[in-house]
């Protein structure tokens, strides 16, 4: 099966959920979680949750498994970078089972195009944690908008059929 097949088998809508990772956010001042959540349903993708905590392990991890067990795919904004309240990373490293490095060596080059070698800051990655797919991004709109539009819009129902079609889950 080439590639067009799987693009043409893929589903036209997974369910997916955002999670910001922030001390400072709400719900009215999330706007990297607003865009997520308007790309997803402009997509014609189901919302199945969304969430806001503290960058905080003990709040994340918990937040990150709930979110998984309703949706195929969990976008995460916040807590990437390298600062000590920064734990975002850890946490959903020790959830993958599967990991795939392209999608943070891809983050990162197209963010270079946009901040230069501000862009190596950035711990962004991605892979399978159990029966779902997870994305961890920064938390500022401007790289989350970057990961949307050149990573995850076009590639997420694909994704999703990558997951699924042999019953790949962890």
């Amino acid at each position: 099966m080439g590639r067009d097949e799987h693009q043409q088998a893929a589903p036209r809508s997974v369910r997916a959920a955002v999670l910001t990772i922030s001390d400072t956010r709400t719900l009215a001042t999330d706007t990297s979680g607003d865009y997520l959540r308007g790309e997803l349903a402009a997509a014609g993708h189901q919302l199945t949750g969304r969430s806001i905590v503290r960058d905080d392990a003990t709040e994340i991890r918990p937040a990150l498994l709930h979110l998984m067990a309703q949706a195929e795919v969990v976008i995460t904004s916040g807590g990437t970078g390298i600062t000590g309240r920064d734990v975002t990373i850890p946490v959903v490293e020790s959830l993958i089972t599967k990991p795939m490095p392209g999608f943070g060596e891809l983050f990162r080059m197209l963010s270079y195009r946009e901040v230069g070698g501000a862009a190596m800051l950035s711990r962004a990655v991605g892979g399978l944690a159990g029966h779902a797919l997870v994305f961890a991004l920064p938390g500022s709109l401007n790289a989350v908008q970057t990961a949307w539009e050149g990573l995850l819009r076009d590639e997420l129902g694909h994704l999703v059929f990558e997951m699924t079609r042999h019953a790949q889950h962890g």
